[in-house]
């Protein structure tokens, strides 16, 4: 029987979040592949495809730390040869949540996720909870297209003051990093709101808009409660229930989410 590849696809600038997944790969495989490539696809024109950290003497000391065993970094050209014309794309997922502001995103992401499994070959792949609708779109592809392959979410890893980790949060002026607190504040607030018996989701999207307008640099772009199975928008609170969240603090985009449940509080 052959040895089994856990893979943790990522763009690099890696950092604690990252490293998590890979432990977790380790856990579900015998090599742990790693790779890191800046998806152009993924980015419309105008957003930081350019500016995009990138670090990769860091990234090779994170992911050996953290256990990978093989490091996968093609080049654009490697991914995307001359006449590319073949994408990848969901009907439903996208039509909600970061798909409404970024309408090729995750064209581009189920593109590349789909080059990468056919090019790596993976028994089992880690993907972040953090990105949760991108989690969602990898399942669902995978189950539409047949992959054999086990898809693993991992949880978010925060800063001890709550912050979920992102490579984007380098963007952040100390200012603007305070700020960004703000989009834990808001996910905690509803958490304490529905443990108190509140099921209205207008309620809870207000107090976390109130929070958040606190903040002078904020711009939301979204603040949803949703079905956590096909991102609908829903009114009512009953059982799980999934808040995400996406606001701008300065130029920077940041995104969040929590699992919300009427049995359990939050």
């Amino acid at each position: 029987m052959g040895r089994r590849i856990a893979f943790v696809p990522t763009m690099g600038f890696l950092h604690k979040g990252h490293a998590s997944l890979i432990r977790e790969a380790a856990r579900h495989g015998d090599d742990v592949v790693l790779s890191i490539f800046v998806n152009p696809t993924q980015f419309a024109p105008g957003e930081d495809l350019e500016a995009y950290p990138r670090d990769f003497d860091g990234d090779r000391k994170v992911a050996e730390k953290a256990g990978a065993n093989v490091i996968y970094f093609p080049d654009v050209k490697e991914m995307y040869g001359k006449n590319y014309q073949t994408f990848v794309e969901l009907e439903k997922i996208p039509a909600h949540l970061c798909g409404l502001s970024r309408p090729v995103h995750f064209r581009g992401v189920a593109t590349v996720v789909t080059k990468l499994f056919n090019i790596v070959k993976p028994h089992t792949a880690v993907f972040g909870q953090k990105d949760y609708q991108q989690l969602l779109l990898i399942r669902q592809m995978v189950r539409d297209l047949n992959f054999d392959i086990e898809i693993i979410g991992g949880p978010i890893v925060r800063e001890p003051d709550g912050l979920a980790m992102s490579s984007r949060n380098t963007y952040l002026t100390p200012a603007h990093r305070r700020q960004a607190l703000c989009l834990y504040q808001s996910l905690q607030k509803a958490g304490e709101m529905v443990s108190a018996g509140v099921r209205v989701a207008a309620e809870i999207s207000a107090a976390a808009k109130a929070i958040i307008k606190t903040c002078p640099d904020a711009q939301i772009d979204y603040i949803a409660l949703c079905n956590p199975e096909t991102l609908e928008i829903i009114s009512d609170i009953k059982g799980q229930v999934l808040m995400a969240l996406a606001v701008k603090i300065g130029n920077t985009r940041l995104i969040d989410n929590m699992l919300l449940n009427t049995e359990s509080g939050t």
